[in-house]
């Protein structure tokens, strides 16, 4: 077998790390969570919240036919992928909102207030 069918031959995107970020807008009392998922559709993507974590997932796959001088080439190429971030402690699930434009799924909930400081204990 030839460099060449080896290497056409490995999964790719299985491991691929998709890019996100994280803002916080204390205007609107608002975090919002950015992830780019370039090529996927709103289909392809599972958004799940429990026990104060949020869970992006999802599957890509794509496959192409090609045509070339009498030989057929097939392509197929499929990825999974999976973030989890903690939540703040008081977000509500139903408080999660979602929307997704051109391959950037915007995941936005509400800033809860902000935690108290630690609270020093003396040992007697």
């Amino acid at each position: 077998m030839s460099r060449f069918v080896r290497r056409a031959l490995q999964p790719r995107g299985l491991t691929a790390v998709r890019r996100m970020d994280i803002h916080e807008d204390p205007k609107n009392n608002v975090v919002e969570a950015t992830f780019e998922l370039p090529g996927l559709k709103k289909e392809d993507v599972n958004i799940e919240v429990h026990n104060n974590r949020l869970t992006v997932s999802g599957e890509t796959k794509q496959e192409t036919d090609r045509e070339d001088s009498g030989y057929v080439t097939r392509e197929r190429r499929r990825g999974r992928f999976s973030r989890t971030i903690q939540l703040p402690s008081g977000i509500k699930p139903e408080d999660v909102k979602a929307n997704m434009d051109n391959g950037v799924l915007k995941v936005t909930f509400p800033r809860t207030s902000p935690e108290a400081a630690p609270k020093r204990v003396t040992v007697s």
